[in-house]
């Protein structure tokens, strides 16, 4: 037996409401460009709508102008999704407050994720939106998973209960460690100001 090996999220669908506030959202809001339109191929009464999240991948939304917008009762059971996270930079993130409150849109105020900074809101359907900034850039060569799962290493082996700041930089000072060569055979920590 094999595996069926993934490489990335190649899409995202989600239900919408009607084009127009699809729109207004996912690009008048979130800055997605809305990049191409064609009906549901499995359902023509429904528009397909394809906005790119800023990787290149794609979110889509199926639209209906039966559908209007409101705050259904989004399941968030098992098997359910709870909730889409969308990377934004630290100076977009630093605004984030202010931009949602120039349009009336509740949200949670900024959230201490250790690694990472979060607010959480709803779009215009009741679907859970977190908008998510890292607190650290990976090194040359290595993501963010790399480490974060260095960084859960050096935790666990601390007996930390969740990853932070100290864990994220001391996984950075090892990815680089092993990753760049040197020509010193001694790279340890020192100072260089006399005592």
């Amino acid at each position: 037996m094999r595996k069926i090996q993934s490489q990335g999220v190649h899409h995202i669908t989600i239900v919408g409401s009607d084009r127009q506030t699809s729109i207004d959202f996912w690009e008048g809001l979130l800055g997605m460009p809305f990049v191409f339109d064609q009906p549901n191929l499995d359902d023509p009464e429904q528009g397909h709508l394809y906005f790119d999240p800023g990787d290149g991948r794609l979110i889509t939304v199926f639209t209906n102008e039966s559908r209007k917008p409101g705050r259904h009762r989004i399941d968030q059971g098992p098997g359910s999704l709870h909730h889409l996270a969308l990377n934004v930079s630290k100076v977009t993130f630093d605004q984030v407050v202010e931009r949602l409150g120039a349009r009336g849109v509740e949200h949670s105020g900024v959230k201490d994720r250790g690694f990472m900074d979060s607010i959480y809101f709803r779009e215009p359907n009741g679907m859970l939106i977190e908008l998510a900034s890292y607190r650290f850039e990976p090194p040359a060569g290595y993501t963010h998973v790399d480490v974060l799962h260095r960084a859960h290493l050096i935790r666990v082996a601390a007996g930390d209960d969740h990853i932070d700041k100290v864990h994220l930089a001391d996984a950075i000072e090892a990815l680089v460690a092993e990753g760049t060569k040197s020509l010193s055979a001694d790279r340890s920590p020192k100072t260089p100001f006399a005592k």
